[in-house]
């Protein structure tokens, strides 16, 4: 080679010089082909054999950079429609629901019973809200107020997904929040107006102050009685300013936010516990948050709200206590939430009939109030309620409440405090009839089953004395009385037996597949449920008498015929009817209970001028007295109850109207009567269409001689019978026989048959006769009249007994009389 030097550049490598090789790590030897790899292509194949091991369920899970990169995403969409909705959603001028429209009453021909629309509210500043008030609020609805943000997120989204899913409303809010929808929005529940209330709330949670936000709270929450607002609530349930409520007071008021209506204990006396429970919870979560010391909180008592006049004009008389049922109604069957109604423009169409709501009325003033005087101090306490239905359709048609809804707040046809009394005795029948019930000793019960009807008798069991021994009205012994009689008379020693004998849960569930609320006050499983302890209310009996009225076929009663808002109508629950006990049980009661308004305890309804059935009843201590009946197409239930009107407390009617005592057969059944007779008035006279049980006709009891007591099946006892020539010899320890006087010949007999006088038991006769074809009962004579009788029967077919010393008038013992229709043709006496 030549020693002239390279020119500058490329040079041959020295294979022995380390600094001659380029510094690089060596290239990775891909161990399934060999080959060296650099580069994307050594990354290429990293991914691919990670991408080999991720087999089976291993690909299902998300690597961290897809969980990162899906959490960012979503907290990117967060920010952004926060953002936007920050931006977009602004604070609205005040909705509908700060001034609320009218809602319209109407009865069913479209008159107007009344509008519900001057909103019961008086603004107060939060100074002039005592702060032991202010922090009962904040107990009972928001704790943490002063101290949070405007929302809380976590309630908000727990509450929006069960209104979303269905699973239904849920109070997720702050008091800011509330106030937003109070004052802003409405009450409706949906995800939009609950995503609007979120920006809302946070935007004035910015420009107006902690105490602006809940002054605006407190003035346009709803506390009930037709109250918005802490001052209207104060007067409408304390009767006082808001500057003077007590610390007790403010917490009762602030338990009512959460339920306004269900937790007035005035109103809805069987909600007290629940009521007092939410009370207390107010008061520990202030001895909780240190607002009020332990000592204070053991000293105090539940404070009793007043009974006194709601605020609320337009709604005097009978008004009030209608549009506080059909909202009640409308509530607690869900078709409408409190609050929604609250704010107005519906407009509702209640199944009330003007003329039989009048009539009502008027029946009421006739026999009750116009019979009251300033001068008798019993004369104060009497309160009256009554409701109608139609048995075919369950629809109330008429109502009556009180006096007057701005003068007695509580309405007396809803209200369940007051005890039913002896009207509860059809249901015992009803159950040993619907189960083919026995007696202790065997005999299957029917009408005319014999039971030992001695005051204060022991109540038999299987296993022996029970040790319940009622007494009878005015401790009156009977001794061997059918259950048919015994009914009439309203015999509770009878009653209290067959109780024991149906079986007491037997009784129970009839009560309430009749139509009897299961969580009544006092509806118990034992003997005594046959004199009714329990406190139904008027509407709930007169459904359950309905159900008897309607051969045994049951269905809820409804108030309400159809309800609109801006031309969209709400639904309605549909009226099923099921039968509730079968129709020959159910008609042989009402068989039964024709006697009691034909010769029995409430011969007074016998005014209606139409076929009757019903029960008197008095409550304990002659507290109320009620009366509960029905004809073939109106079952109505009065009852007159005593309560003082300052404190509420239930009083005896003794003194009241001017009487001794007022009991079911007066008043009650008078009113029940007159307005009967009003309210059918036009329309034909309709028999019963009675299919009575086999054994459903009396027969006489041993030892006693008499015609049996005439059949109210409907059907002829007699096709063809004639008067007889003899009247029937009481039966009867010294009793001397004096002759009938010969019947007059005629369209009706009315011949006079044998009396008896001293001995003890009653004389009868079976004077007249019925003509071929048999026919209805009306038509005869009544019997004379007794000496000492205790009840007042009826001759059978026209004859007349009299007795000295009996318990009866005419009729055969014990079996109180009744005329059927006849042609007698010479019938005569001896």
């Amino acid at each position: 080679m030549s020693d002239e030097p390279q020119q500058q550049g490329w040079a041959p490598r020295d294979p022995s010089d380390p600094a001659s090789h380029p510094v690089s790590d060596p290239a990775p030897t891909d161990p399934a082909s060999g080959p060296a790899l650099t580069g994307r292509a050594r990354r290429a194949a990293r991914r691919a054999e990670r991408k080999r091991r991720r087999t089976g369920w291993r690909r299902l899970v998300p690597t961290w950079r897809m969980t990162a990169g899906t959490f960012l995403g979503c907290a990117l969409l967060l920010v952004c429609g926060f953002v936007v909705g920050y931006k977009y959603v602004d604070i609205p001028a005040a909705n509908a629901a700060a001034t609320a429209q009218s809602n319209v009453f109407l009865y069913t021909d479209g008159t107007q019973i009344a509008r519900d629309g001057e909103i019961n509210r008086e603004n107060v500043k939060l100074s002039q809200v005592p702060r032991s008030v202010q922090r009962a609020v904040l107990a009972a609805e928001d704790r943490g107020f002063y101290g949070e943000p405007a929302v809380d997120p976590q309630g908000m989204v727990r509450a929006a997904w069960n209104t979303a899913t269905g699973k239904g409303t849920q109070g997720g809010s702050t008091i800011t929040q509330q106030y937003v929808k109070n004052y802003y929005l409405g009450q409706e529940q949906t995800v939009i107006r609950k995503t609007k209330e979120f920006f809302i709330a946070i935007k004035l949670n910015r420009e107006a102050s902690k105490g602006q936000i809940l002054q605006g709270y407190l003035n346009t929450s709803y506390f009930g009685r037709n109250a918005y607002g802490i001052q209207a609530a104060a007067q409408a349930y304390y009767g006082k300013d808001v500057e003077k409520l007590s610390t007790a007071e403010g917490a009762y008021l602030a338990s009512l936010l959460n339920a306004p209506s269900e937790f007035d204990v005035v109103v809805h006396p069987e909600n007290r516990p629940a009521a007092v429970a939410r009370w207390k919870y107010v008061l520990d979560g202030m001895v909780k948050e240190h607002w009020l010391s332990e000592r204070d909180r053991d000293a105090m008592a539940f404070p009793q709200p007043g009974n006194l006049r709601p605020s609320s004009s337009g709604l005097t008389g009978q008004r009030g206590y209608i549009v506080q049922a059909v909202k009640d109604y409308l509530t607690s069957n869900k078709i409408i939430d409190e609050n929604t109604l609250a704010t107005g423009g519906y407009r509702i169409t209640t199944t009330l009939d003007r003329k039989k709501q009048n009539a009502f009325v008027r029946a009421v003033k006739d026999k009750v109030t116009s019979q009251l005087s300033a001068d008798r101090t019993a004369d104060r306490n009497v309160r009256v309620g009554g409701a109608s239905i139609d048995p075919a359709t369950g629809q109330v048609v008429a109502m009556y409440g009180g006096i007057d809804y701005t003068k007695q707040y509580v309405n007396n046809a809803t209200r369940r405090d007051y005890q039913v009394g002896s009207t509860f005795k059809p249901f015992v029948l009803a159950a040993a009839l619907q189960n083919g019930s026995e007696t202790q000793d065997g005999r299957t019960i029917s009408p005319s089953t014999v039971y030992d009807g001695t005051n204060q008798r022991m109540v038999q069991g299987p296993s022996g004395p029970t040790g319940y021994a009622p007494s009878n009205e005015d401790d009156v012994n009977y001794g061997p009385i059918t259950v048919r009689v015994a009914t009439d008379k309203s015999v509770n020693a009878v009653y209290a037996q067959m109780a024991q004998d149906v079986g007491p849960e037997t009784v129970k569930d009839t009560a309430i597949a009749l139509g009897i609320p299961k969580n009544t006050p006092d509806l118990t499983a034992t003997p005594s449920i046959a004199l009714g302890p329990a406190t139904a209310s008027v509407l709930d009996m007169a459904e359950a008498y309905a159900t008897l009225a309607n051969h045994g076929a049951h269905g809820t009663y409804s108030l309400v015929r159809d309800i609109s808002r801006n031309g969209t109508e709400l639904a309605l629950p549909a009226h099923d009817s099921k039968q509730a006990i079968s129709r020959e049980a159910a008609d042989t009661t009402t068989s039964v209970l024709r006697g009691v308004v034909d010769g029995g305890t409430g011969t007074a309804a016998q005014s209606a001028g139409r076929p009757a059935a019903g029960k008197t009843g008095t409550a304990e201590k002659d507290k109320a007295a009620w009366f509960a009946g029905y004809t073939p197409n109106l079952a109505t239930v009065v009852a007159v109850m005593g309560a003082d009107p300052k404190t509420a407390e239930q009083t005896p009617l003794y003194g009241a109207l001017g009487l001794g005592r007022i009991n079911g057969g007066g008043a009650p059944a008078q009113i029940w009567g007159q307005y009967t007779a009003a309210a059918l008035q036009g329309t034909a006279v309709k028999d019963f269409d009675l299919r009575v049980t086999p054994d459903a006709a009396d027969s006489a009891l041993p030892d006693q001689t008499g015609s049996p007591r005439p059949d109210r099946s409907g059907q002829s006892q007699n096709p063809d019978t004639r008067g007889t020539s003899q009247g029937t010899q009481g039966s009867s320890e010294g009793r001397t026989t004096t002759p009938g006087t010969q019947g007059a010949t005629g369209t009706t007999g009315t011949t006079t048959g044998d009396g008896t006088t001293g001995g003890g038991s009653t004389g009868t006769t079976t004077g007249g006769g019925t003509d071929s074809g048999g026919g209805s009962p009306g038509d005869g004579s009544t019997g004379a009249a007794t000496t000492g009788g205790d009840n007042t029967g009826a001759t059978t077919d026209g004859g007349a007994g009299t007795s000295t010393g009996g318990t009866n008038t005419g009729g055969t013992f014990p079996f109180p009389g009744t005329s059927l229709p006849g042609t007698s043709t010479d019938g005569q006496g001896p």
